[in-house]
């Protein structure tokens, strides 16, 4: 009998996040060994993120919020050999940027 939700033995999924040298990505590292990419739940919003991932009586999990103005849309993500790699391109700052006429 599988075991429910509340069951399940919680570990926090290992991240490293990073910018990329060119100021223009930004690349986030999941580490969670043994889990098949069906049952990986990663959700974006604008300024934040929640990873579930299921494996046998546990759960990995982590949330967070961005340290920049991302393009999750643009987003690709990869899982292999138990690591999740994502990498979102950063928005341009300026790119809704209001332009003042000078008078």
């Amino acid at each position: 009998m599988e075991k429910s939700n509340y069951e399940k033995r919680k570990l926090d999924a290992g991240l490293c996040s990073c910018v990329d040298d060119e100021n223009s990505s930004l690349h986030l590292e999941f580490t969670i060994p043994g889990v098949k990419k069906e049952d990986i739940n990663l959700k974006l919003n604008a300024d934040s993120f929640r990873l579930r991932a299921e494996k046998n009586d546990v759960e990995y999990v982590s949330t967070g919020n961005f340290c920049c103005p991302v393009d999750i849309e643009k987003t690709d993500a990869n899982y292999e050999n138990g690591l999740l790699l994502i990498n979102i391109p950063l928005k341009d700052p300026w790119e809704k940027a209001y332009s003042v006429t000078i008078h």
